[in-house]
């Protein structure tokens, strides 16, 4: 039976650190894996998805729907990372993947910086089967964090970036910096 996976969450959530563990049991479990990321990924690597930790694991940068159903091949297990980067007309590809009885499991920040749903992560969130909301430890008092700080005054809601660019706070320490 197929099904959409959603692992979201702030950044430093460990949202790439789960997607990974998912792919890995599957292999383990003799099922055909492909793992893809969104072509704008490229933080540590274009051709890996890699996480803070540097834990990595091979990938296939997408870019479009075609180009989706061209790489995946007839995968039990399809993984995205980073799909906050897509456009919503990869919703339906989506859907119909796990339509044909494949588990697809998308990764992705559910909100941008400045405390909004980010593309069409709202949308994913509502049609998966099963979410997993993952927390960060806030950077400033050490309590659950789901928001991604921005420690510059960029406006535009796609900046890549890591420690040098965001910390992971809770509402009251992103609510304060939102403040400044």
């Amino acid at each position: 039976m197929g099904s959409i996976e959603v692992i979201c969450g702030g950044m430093f959530s460990g949202k790439t650190e789960e997607m990974i563990r998912r792919m890995r049991r599957a292999t383990i479990g003799g099922k055909k894996v492909f793992l893809g990321k969104a072509s704008k990924d490229t933080r540590y690597d274009n051709e890996q998805v890699v996480t803070h930790n540097m834990d990595r694991m091979d990938s296939v940068p997408i870019s479009s729907v075609d180009e989706l159903y061209r790489v995946v091949g007839d995968a039990d297990i399809i993984g995205i990372d980073e799909v906050q980067f897509f456009t919503e007309e990869f919703i339906d590809a989506f859907e119909n993947l796990a339509n044909q009885g494949r588990r697809v499991i998308l990764s992705g920040l559910d909100m941008d910086y400045a405390g909004i749903p980010f593309g069409l992560m709202p949308l994913l969130l509502a049609r998966a089967n099963r979410v997993s909301k993952l927390k960060a430890v806030c950077i400033q008092c050490g309590q659950d964090a789901s928001y991604s700080y921005r420690l510059n005054s960029v406006e535009n809601q796609v900046m890549l970036g890591s420690t040098d660019a965001y910390e992971a706070r809770c509402r009251a320490c992103f609510a304060e910096g939102m403040k400044s």
